[in-house]
């Protein structure tokens, strides 16, 4: 059955969502037989991918619906629980990939949050009145404060290794020390003790900024509320616009969106994605940008490919390797950026850019080869030029000379172009824009002034001279060359292509969010196939039986 990741508050099935003034409750009331399978109960508030889809649908309808929210409070609507985090019957039945795409979701809408308080001057509060647990907890960590009630039971604890067998694989590890600056040798001790940390000591060690008893809890909330909503800017934000349905037409093959077409081919393991530009006049002020709201093309666009990657993703494991083509007016594409960057205090048009750079991340997480083709007839510029730039190779057409007579959009010449935006709006995850990352940072340096300028579209010599581009065959030997490509990348391992292929997309410095998918792409996703974990008498296989795991103990 596919997937889809398409949903609206009015469907939600574990979460609710009450706003009051400028502040957000968003209470975790999991629907334990309305998961993905009738095979498990989500008991406790343990929640599975359907879990996660709403709450990452209900931060972007937050940030894009109710922009003047000031303070958002996760919690939960059972008593002395607030979350026993990720299901295990659910990860021990589901297959390798399905795990390692479920932990890289979560953890996609973990960073959601901590962007939204980044970018969107929105805080967020975890109000823990009973036990917190694996993932449970690694979303509390995501937010900007956790209040944990003392009332003698309710802790926070991270229990994989110990239990299970695997990580937090969440962030978990990444987020005690690297954002809650707990100290290591402590996270040693709370990533073993099964059965967490209570009250004080968890404020004692950084788990947790405040403890209060059961009296003093509501008050104490009250106060950390209203402290968070202090730190937030008081700029007027808003109106919000709705966020429209943008579920494809899919037809077992292809899908077929506003802006975004992709086609499977199951034989050569390959989807040829086309991303076409603005048909028709951008918004050119704020107030146009809001009033086109979710039918903008620059907002419109990247939802389509955000919603396209996550089905690929999930739906079409076999999948290996994304060719991206692009359509349309480079000129187009250059003035929805312009509108973008010119008024970048706006909103909407930051709340525009900060889903154009999430979206992008996304894609160099998703374990699948990229090669984006340039040709006559592309746009691939600015926010598009993202794109070949975030590949693991772009190919760009050398053409031959073009008739004197204006061209047709089929004989256009080949160029790409760079925007504004391309020179830093639209981050890695390593917080470095993609031209400095690959090119160096002093490399970068005056390609990057090309951007800021907004120097004219580059030819194909050009574009190959400021490393903006990999290989330029002629029109001679295009086709031949990318069909040898793209048959031998699809004849390769596909393990050693991920871990090759995430090894060199997070070049640079290390972020919270950079070490979180290197880690995941390595340590989790072999500990995921690892007997210890998921063989015969693995712990992960024979938790809750009556058997105790066994395990090889052999340190590699």
């Amino acid at each position: 059955m596919e997937l889809s990741f398409s949903t609206h508050p009015d469907r939600y099935r574990h979460w609710q969502l009450k706003q009051d003034g400028r502040v957000v409750e968003l209470t975790m009331n999991v629907s334990p037989r309305e998961g993905l399978s009738s095979n498990y109960e989500l008991k406790l508030n343990s929640y599975d991918l359907s879990v996660d889809i709403e709450l990452a649908d209900a931060i972007m309808r937050i940030r894009f619906e109710r922009p003047e929210v000031q303070v958002v409070v996760v919690k939960s609507a059972l008593e002395r629980v607030f979350c026993a985090g990720a299901n295990i019957p659910m990860l021990a039945q589901s297959s390798h990939h399905e795990k390692v795409n479920f932990c890289k979701f979560t953890n996609e809408t973990r960073l959601y949050i901590e962007d939204a308080s980044r970018h969107s001057q929105m805080r967020f509060v975890a109000a823990l009145r009973g036990t917190c647990a694996g993932g449970g907890y690694e979303l509390a960590c995501a937010c900007d404060e956790i209040v944990l009630i003392d009332d003698g039971n309710s802790a926070v604890s991270l229990p994989e290794v110990s239990l299970l067998g695997v990580l937090p694989g969440t962030g978990g590890l990444t987020r005690l020390v690297d954002k809650r600056n707990v100290r290591p040798d402590l996270a040693d001790v709370f990533c073993t003790l099964s059965e967490g940390v209570r009250g004080q000591r968890a404020v004692d060690w950084g788990l947790v900024d405040a403890a209060p008893s059961r009296s003093q809890f509501d008050s104490t909330l009250a106060r950390r509320i209203a402290a968070l909503a202090d730190t937030v800017d008081d700029a007027a934000k808003g109106p919000g616009i709705v966020l429209d349905d943008i579920t494809p037409q899919f037809d077992g093959t292809n899908y077929t969106y506003r802006h975004v077409r992709a086609a499977a081919d199951a034989h050569q393991r390959t989807v040829a994605i086309t991303i076409y530009g603005p048909q028709s006049e951008v918004p050119t002020s704020a107030e146009a940008l809001q009033a086109a709201g979710a039918s903008s093309w620059s907002l419109r666009c990247f939802r389509e490919l955000d919603d396209l990657l996550l089905r690929i993703r999930h739906n079409h494991p076999t999948l290996g390797l994304l060719i991206i083509r692009s359509e349309g007016n480079i000129e187009n594409v250059l003035a929805a950026d312009r509108t973008l960057w010119n008024h970048r205090e706006h909103w909407l048009a930051n709340e525009i850019t900060s889903l154009m750079a999430r979206v992008l991340r996304r894609l160099e997480v998703t374990a699948r080869s990229v090669f984006t083709l340039v040709e006559r007839g592309s746009c691939f510029a600015g926010c598009l030029l993202e794109l070949a730039l975030a590949s693991d190779r772009t190919y760009m057409l050398q053409e031959d000379a073009l008739p004197d007579e204006t061209p047709s959009s089929e004989e256009r010449p080949v160029r790409i172009a760079l925007s504004s935006l391309n020179a830093g709006a639209l981050p890695t995850a390593s917080g470095l824009s993609r031209i400095a990352r690959r090119l160096g940072t002093s490399a970068a340096e005056a390609v990057l002034e090309r951007a800021r300028t907004e120097a004219p579209p580059l030819g194909t010599e050009e574009a190959e001279a400021l490393g903006l581009v990999t290989l330029c065959p002629d029109e001679l030997d295009w086709d031949d060359e990318i069909r040898i490509a793209i048959e031998e990348r699809a004849s390769l391992s596909p393990d050693a292509l991920s871990g090759m292929e995430a090894s060199l997309r997070f070049a640079g410095p290390e972020t919270l969010e950079s070490k979180i998918f290197a880690r995941l792409s390595a340590w989790q996703n072999w500990i995921f196939q690892r007997e210890n974990a998921i063989g015969p008498h693995g712990a992960l296989t024979s938790y809750g039986g009556t058997a105790r795991a066994e395990f090889d103990w052999h340190r590699c």
